[in-house]
């Protein structure tokens, strides 16, 4: 990976993901934001349904779009968190990063979407 991608993925924040959609087949692109926590890239959301977190349970394959510091787009794959352990480890950090209340934790335990991001590099 070069290391201008690399920069870019310990400082930026918003990117935009092309998933396929689970219906349509139709490529579907979003602005998102991503969390890196130490070697590891999260995408996770507030609480509630999200059709780009069914796109990748259904598609796994997807973009990860750098536009930020670097313009790049990646291959990736999502791995959706499904362990409860695993998940509050993850999301109480991603809590901790963008200044929300750890009170929130369980509901975001319960209805937010998070994967992992694996990169096909």
């Amino acid at each position: 990976m070069e290391e201008s991608v690399k920069k870019a993925l310990e400082r930026d924040k918003t990117i935009d993901i092309t998933t396929t959609g689970r219906k349509s087949g139709l490529s579907r692109r979003i602005e998102i934001w991503f969390h890196r926590l130490g070697a590891h890239t999260y995408i996770t959301g507030t609480p509630g349904h999200r059709d780009w977190y069914a796109n990748l349970k259904a598609n796994p394959d997807f973009t990860f779009h750098l536009k930020g510091s670097v313009q790049a787009d990646l291959p990736a794959r999502a791995r959706p968190i499904l362990d409860d352990v695993e998940r509050r480890r993850i999301l109480l950090q991603i809590l901790e990063k963008v200044e929300r209340e750890a009170s929130e934790l369980d509901e975001w335990m319960r209805c937010s979407p998070l994967i992992e991001v694996e990169f096909e590099l």
